[in-house]
């Protein structure tokens, strides 16, 4: 008896209506096509199919491609770390002018030259480490 049993596939089938709306909702941005494959239970290809019979926005021989994160989104992210960039950049160009004027006081209190100048030669003490 197990053997005559057969499963019964279950197909669903969907109006055109449907199927129009399916794409009208992934034109309009508010879902991607993984939100809608999730949302109504659907595989992603047949939503890409419909998508290219259905659409639009997009004409036949053309290839979808949906980029998880949006360019938007992307586009601040950039923003942000380009500001947060800046920031530390300043932070840096105050310490510096700081270190400088330090510097520009403790010669003139000390009347000693207390950059390093690049002509100077090195000192002789590390020549002789170097031959032994």
């Amino acid at each position: 008896m197990n053997r005559t049993l057969k499963q019964i596939q279950k197909r669903r089938r969907f109006t055109e209506e449907f199927k129009r709306q399916i794409v009208k909702d992934f034109e309009s941005g508010k879902y991607s096509v993984l939100d809608l494959k999730q949302l109504h239970k659907i595989h992603q290809q047949l939503i890409y199919n419909w998508i290219y019979k259905y659409s639009t926005v997009n004409n036949k021989g053309y290839r979808i491609v949906e980029m998880k994160e949006s360019s938007q989104a992307k586009l601040k992210s950039l923003e942000s770390k380009v500001k947060q960039l800046e920031q530390i950049i300043g932070q840096k160009q105050i310490k510096i002018d700081y270190l400088e004027k330090m510097i520009e006081l403790a010669e003139e209190e000390l009347n000693l030259s207390i950059k390093k100048n690049s002509s100077t030669p090195p000192s002789s003490g590390s020549v002789n480490i170097l031959k032994k």
